[in-house]
């Protein structure tokens, strides 16, 4: 079975290229990104994207996310998936930058889950997910504002 989960779109008034920058700042993410904490990654296709998140049960303490890099097409597209790191599982996340006139886009995250275990991670970790994009997508867009004095 596949399971999707999404994110709101948010509109940004800022060209996508900049709101691609914003999203690829990784050493600044403590400063505005509730979800995604830290990242560390080469963004080389292949490569890993250490991903470190807050605890799905709420509780004090983050933990690391190893996923790995598929496709990076700036100012639009990033996508890495969980690879073999855990066997019946495969989460591929998008976070897609649109751009809808030269001064404004949107931005909307998705993740997609597949494999033996994708019914039980679904219903585990929906909500988790869904909340953290959504708070991602509103917070990217709040960053970009503050960054522009807007």
């Amino acid at each position: 079975m596949t399971h999707l989960i999404e994110s709101v779109v948010v509109e940004i008034d800022a060209p996508a290229s900049f709101v691609w920058d914003v999203l690829l700042d990784y050493p600044h993410y403590p400063q505005w990104n509730p979800y995604t904490l830290a990242v560390s990654t080469t963004l080389a296709v292949g490569s890993p994207i250490d991903l470190t998140l807050p605890r799905p049960d709420g509780s004090e303490g983050t933990f690391v996310s190893r996923e790995y890099i598929r496709v990076v097409e700036p100012p639009r597209l990033l996508r890495y998936d969980t690879g073999d790191t855990f066997p019946g599982l495969l989460g591929t996340r998008d976070q897609i930058v649109t751009p809808l006139t030269a001064d404004r886009c949107s931005y909307r995250t998705f993740e997609t889950f597949t494999g033996k275990y994708a019914d039980a991670v679904f219903a585990a970790q929906e909500k988790y997910v869904k909340n953290g994009f959504d708070s991602v997508a509103h917070a990217l867009r709040d960053r970009v504002l503050a960054l522009l004095g807007a």
